[in-house]
């Protein structure tokens, strides 16, 4: 995959201005946009996009394929007539630096509803048409999620494994006997999706119109309780009664002594081999339609994959099985072409993983937090040593933020102080920084460095604390909330940021275009 030499920022939309509680498709995303133009970004890198579940990871989503609810503009529903004007004025009172993801969904839920009822009612022909092509459009995946939602309502929200016989084993008479008696219910949820995705559209082309890519993100495993695993069982490792064997984590390492026992079901390979991948082309597919570029997350379990048994509380006991290989991704470019994937190749990774990228092409990820530990012999993310196809970060969403990271103080013991302070004193000597702009020293390494793409988070370019993290790896509670005050991004930041951005050669060549902001 090629890619021109520019940057980008990471920013989930979760994380935007709004006065409803969370980040979503209207106002302040077009204002973002702006923000990005005027900056010479040419990325908007996004986390998953998905329906989120316990825990609010998009990184377990009720759906591979369905898009999140809360993230349907409130406001653009008004300007179409689908909510009526007075509808958001008994709004409560939500906090303006983080998601209340309880409190969001209880208002904001409801009021969908009441704008699809409003649909049933007034829509004009055109949209109802609209609609209908949409549904038809996503027939492989969108039937099977909407009775999925609408079931598992009706069933105290239980998760589908706790379901009775005739709909755990997928009985075809029970299913259609739920389709009709379920229809409203299924025609509702339907109709968020319809909403989701024809908002994102018109926020992608107005990123388009930019001169600004969006770069997703494909996490490599899904939500056990979610409508691909009921759908599609026997393309997972499940018993008889629809409980996971094995489960997906990774070995200890930088983040978790135990290491990370994420639970998710692992996939039958060999199943999956004989449609030919149909699930994950599909996947693939859907992914390719939202976004110009995409992040495949946990890209070495391609290659291999961590294997715990369902029954071990940590990752520890777990082994390495060989994954799907190289056959995987030709199968899926010989349906949908070249494909535009950055690999995620961070953690424990052998020669293997890295010439299975190679041989397909991907750019790999550096992260400059990762540079100045260890021996500088053996360290790839140092930035001397990067090479030109490359997507270098300053952090990821996994990482503290450049200051918060700064600012710790290590761990408890003797020997990792030591560590720490060595790190550091290395960090400075090679960044000739004496750490008080810490942020900006780092944001300038990686744009100044050979790699094609640099992203900085949002909140790097801020200079913002540990309060800022987005996620922290193995807290099961408490991630994904963090939100920024519009008023953070101020003349000096952008006069800075841009400045930059052009004295590396990131900013495109192309005249500023107007804004786009709504």
């Amino acid at each position: 995959m090629k890619l021109n030499r520019s940057s980008g920022i990471l920013l989930h939309p979760t994380s935007l201005p709004s006065r409803w509680g969370i980040g979503d498709f209207g106002p302040e995303a077009y204002r973002f946009v702006d923000f990005l133009r005027e900056t010479g970004q040419q990325v908007w890198q996004v986390l998953p996009l998905g329906p989120t579940g316990m825990g609010d990871s998009p990184y377990s989503c009720f759906s591979a394929f369905a898009g999140n609810p809360l993230l349907i503009s409130l406001d653009r529903l008004v300007e179409e007539g689908l909510l009526e004007p007075g509808a958001l004025e008994c709004s409560p009172h939500f906090p303006s630096d983080r998601v209340d993801y309880g409190t969001v969904s209880r208002w904001k839920l409801p009021l969908l509803k009441r704008a699809f009822d409003r649909f049933r009612t007034t829509a004009s022909e055109a949209m109802r048409a609209q609609f209908q092509e949409f549904c038809s459009s996503q027939s492989y995946w969108l039937p099977d999620y909407a009775l999925f939602r609408a079931l598992r309502r009706t069933r105290n929200r239980a998760p589908w494994n706790q379901w009775e016989e005739p709909l755990l084993s997928r009985d075809p008479e029970t299913l259609h006997r739920y389709r009709r008696e379920l229809a409203a219910d299924i025609e509702y949820y339907e109709f968020r999706e319809y909403l989701f995705f024809r908002q994102w559209s018109d926020l992608k082309a107005a990123c388009s119109g930019a001169g600004i890519q969006v770069m997703g993100d494909i996490p490599i495993f899904i939500a056990h309780d979610s409508a691909d695993v009921w759908a599609h069982p026997e393309q997972f490792q499940l018993d008889e009664h629809g409980h996971p064997t094995v489960v997906a984590g990774v070995p200890p390492d930088y983040f978790s002594a135990t290491g990370q026992r994420w639970g998710n079901p692992l996939y039958n390979w060999a199943v999956m081999a004989e449609s030919g991948y149909r699930w994950w082309t599909e996947r693939f597919r859907m992914s390719l339609s939202l976004f110009d570029l995409v992040r495949l997350d946990h890209f070495r379990g391609f290659e291999a994959y961590w294997e715990v048994p369902a029954s071990e509380e940590t990752a520890i006991n777990g082994r390495w099985v060989s994954g799907p290989g190289v056959s995987f991704f030709e199968r899926i470019q010989d349906s949908l072409g070249e494909l535009p994937i950055v690999a995620e190749n961070l953690g424990l990774i052998t020669p293997e993983v890295e010439a299975l990228r190679e041989q397909m092409g991907f750019p790999g990820m550096g992260v400059i937090q990762f540079a100045f530990g260890g021996d500088p012999e053996d360290n790839p993310f140092l930035p001397h040593k990067y090479e030109r196809h490359l997507v270098v970060y300053t952090g990821t969403h996994d990482n503290d933020t450049t200051v918060g990271w700064w600012n710790s103080a290590g761990d408890d013991t003797t020997l990792d102080r030591r560590q720490f302070e060595s790190e550091r004193e290395f960090a400075r000597k090679y960044m000739n920084t004496d750490g008080r702009e810490i942020h900006w020293d780092c944001i300038r390494t990686v744009l100044a460095s050979v790699a094609e793409l640099a992203i900085i988070p949002l909140q790097d370019v801020l200079g913002l604390g540990s309060e800022a993290r987005m996620n922290m790896p193995a807290r099961p509670e408490g991630n994904w909330s963090w939100r920024f005050d519009p008023r953070m991004l101020t003349d000096e930041v952008r006069t800075r940021l841009r400045e930059m951005t052009v004295i590396y050669g990131r900013a495109p060549k192309w005249p500023s275009r107007p804004g786009h902001g709504r």
